[in-house]
């Protein structure tokens, strides 16, 4: 299993907590933390702007990545969300197990 930390941000913490629960529910993160509020400056369409958005950061593994984006880009309110994954190089082994379990796709129905 590779572990991977996915980074988003997004404009409210009602945003955040629904696409934290979205991946959780869905199998595609383990753990979902918010952090926020945050200050974010940045460049969009050739002006320099400054917002308060929340993190989240999403913990999964690198075969779950797309899966996870497209979930994200369904629910963002951004035109271009911040979607950026880090490899895990370490961990603990008791929470890289747990991390793999619990992005297991659930069994299917009967």
């Amino acid at each position: 299993m590779s572990a991977i930390q996915v980074f988003t941000t997004t404009d409210s913490e009602a945003s955040a907590a629904q696409i934290a629960q979205a991946l959780v529910e869905q199998n595609l993160a383990a753990c979902v933390q918010v952090i926020g509020p945050i200050t974010s400056t940045y460049r969009w369409e050739d002006a320099v702007e400054t917002a308060r958005e929340w993190l989240c950061l999403i913990k999964t593994e690198q075969a779950r990545y797309a899966a996870v984006e497209v979930a994200i880009i369904a629910i963002h309110p951004y035109a271009v969300p911040e979607i950026l994954a880090v490899p895990v190089t370490v961990g603990s082994a008791a929470y890289l197990a747990w991390l793999e379990a619990a992005v297991k796709e659930a069994p299917s129905c009967p």
